[in-house]
């Protein structure tokens, strides 16, 4: 068994180890494709005139800062999000804060009638539940032999 579990846990790391070099061939593949295209780029671009090259390093540019003004608008929404979700945590807690505050801020002898309220409340719970069987004290060998058979 300890030997099956061993197998088992070496396969796994096998495994993964597989899905990682898996991915990261993918990661160079994509990174030579992306080189390769900047070479050409690059290369198309020497043919430009120079009129040419600036007009190209232009449109270069405004497609990089428009996606990264994308990315960030992304990020800011996620903020704003965030950011009213914090703010819902803070009024339930400011709630809480104030009422505690009240309680505090009750006369003493306000905050012991309080308490004795609630706990006239909980003995009269007591109370009503202190027995299920009403029976005569006579009855009881009877009761028991009952309950027993």
């Amino acid at each position: 068994p300890f030997l099956r579990l061993l197998e088992a846990q070496l396969q796994d790391q096998r495994r993964e180890h597989e899905e990682e070099i898996e991915a990261l061939q993918n990661q160079v593949d994509a990174m030579k494709e992306e080189m390769e295209k900047q070479q050409q780029a690059f290369l198309q671009t020497l043919q430009l005139s120079p009129e040419a090259q600036v007009e190209f390093g232009l449109q270069q540019e405004i497609t990089r800062l428009t996606n990264e003004n994308l990315d960030l608008k992304e990020l800011l929404e996620k903020l704003e999000k965030n950011e009213k979700k914090l703010k819902k945590q803070l009024k339930i807690y400011m709630k809480k804060v104030q009422d505690f505050e009240a309680y505090q801020a009750m006369v003493p002898e306000e905050r012991r009638q309080h308490e004795r309220n609630r706990q006239v409340a909980v003995q009269r719970k007591e109370k009503d539940f202190q027995g299920m069987l009403e029976y005569y004290k006579e009855d009881e060998p009877l009761l028991i032999r009952n309950l027993i058979t």
